[in-house]
């Protein structure tokens, strides 16, 4: 008898780069976007507005979820919508020069949108199908670190090199160069994924259209059936909410002229504050947050969670009251921030995998699950350019500490199920 003796790859050769991957695309869209369109000449509101309406594919999700169970492997999709990926920004970034660029680049980042939340669906089901509980709970932190270094790589490194560019070949090219940068990194991303991704398991069989639709709401059914369902939606809508205003309106604060309430930095200096500060901060506070729950386990840390993710979000107001001029000021407020950030953002992720996601349909109910996390992060979103326009920035970020409240009292109060070892 033949015997598979083909070693499992161990998960710390892939989860990172799977969560790399997945935080590249969301981020270029979600927040270097916004500073690509300011220096570009666009209004905060504008801006805002823009750049969250692109975002919708991440809600929408659930609509085509369920299809990727019928078909291939997850692998099979990570990698493809990687290399799909590299090729539209790289489109993205020659329409830039173009007469009227504005259109052309938001059709861009629809199409990078639905291409990166189909990429998402396939890479959070090879994580849940391929790992055990305990292995999703040891390895949560390292998720959140590497999709959130992929975010401090974005903001930070990426951002970095569009403000020194700017000042040497023009504002337009330096963006050119910035979003190549995005397309070459999936494409690397992708080939590496060739050979280093489990499956994830493969298609469920189903055949025909009729199967296909039954399929669909059997997902849709099976997911509002599950315990405690309503809370845990509440839970994942309002955990993130007070985030979503800030994420849109900080690097316009941090660019924004001192004489209208902002910090005046160059473009070159937010890359600064976010890849070296904020980069080692929320690495830190995701590894310690994914053992501080291994240990404790996600009901006995719920609150805790919260707390940190919500509480540093003051350090917005302090900045905006008091405009301090010293840098090393600014970068230490964004590494308290960044740090609660990434120690309490495993709770959400945790939760929606141990809470939601568990029974027949894994993977599209943790898209799902996602799905409406990011609609509770992107309507706040939205209309956050225009509330900080009318409240000016010292009273917006204060009402972003009010808005942290009910995420408090959902985290108290939400019920837990057993969670089923393995």
């Amino acid at each position: 008898m033949i015997r598979n003796t083909v070693k499992p790859k161990h998960p710390a050769t892939w989860v990172p780069t799977l969560y790399f991957s997945e935080g590249l695309p969301f981020v270029a869209t979600a927040t270097v976007s916004v500073l690509m369109y300011k220096s570009l000449g666009l209004s905060d509101a504008q801006i805002a507005f823009f750049t969250t309406l692109i975002m919708w594919p991440w809600t929408l999700k659930p609509l085509w979820g369920p299809i990727l169970e019928m078909y291939k492997t997850k692998k099979h999709f990570v990698v493809a919508t990687q290399f799909i990926g590299g090729i539209a920004f790289g489109i993205l970034a020659l329409s830039l020069p173009l007469d009227g660029f504005l259109p052309y680049s938001l059709a861009l980042f629809v199409i990078i949108a639905f291409n990166s939340a189909t990429h998402d669906i396939a890479a959070d089901g090879v994580y849940i199908n391929v790992l055990t509980t305990r292995q999703q709970a040891q390895y949560v932190g390292w998720q959140g670190a590497f999709y959130n270094v992929a975010k401090v790589m974005s903001q930070g490194a990426l951002v970095y090199i569009a403000g020194k560019l700017e000042l040497v070949i023009g504002i337009t090219e330096a963006w050119m160069v910035v979003m190549s940068l995005f397309g070459v990194m999936l494409t690397l991303l992708a080939i590496y994924h060739l050979k280093m991704l489990p499956s994830g398991g493969g298609a469920n069989g189903v055949q025909s259209r009729r199967e296909a639709f039954a399929t669909f709401w059997q997902v849709v059914r099976t997911f509002f059936q599950k315990k405690y369902i309503f809370w845990g939606i509440a839970f994942i809508i309002l955990f993130r909410t007070a985030e979503g205003q800030l994420t849109k309106i900080v690097p316009l604060f941090m660019r924004a002229a001192r004489e209208d309430g902002g910090l005046g930095l160059l473009t070159s200096d937010i890359g600064i504050a976010y890849g070296i500060f904020g980069a080692i901060a929320f690495v830190l506070g995701s590894i310690a947050g994914g053992y501080f729950v291994s240990k404790r386990g996600l009901k006995k840390s719920i609150l805790i969670l919260c707390i940190l993710f919500n509480i540093p979000d003051v350090v917005y107001a302090y900045l905006a009251f008091t405009q301090p001029e010293s840098f090393a000021i600014i970068c230490g407020a964004i590494a308290i921030e960044w740090f609660g950030y990434g120690f309490g953002f495993v709770g959400v992720i945790l939760f929606m995998m141990q809470q939601i996601a568990p029974g027949e349909y894994k993977m599209a109910h943790y898209a799902f699950a996602t799905a409406v996390m990011n609609l509770g992060f992107m309507l706040p979103s939205m209309i956050s350019g225009y509330v900080s326009d009318y409240m000016g920035y010292k009273y917006f970020f204060l009402w972003v500490m009010v808005a942290t409240l009910p995420s408090f009292f959902v985290a108290w109060l939400v019920p837990f199920k057993e969670v089923q070892k393995d």
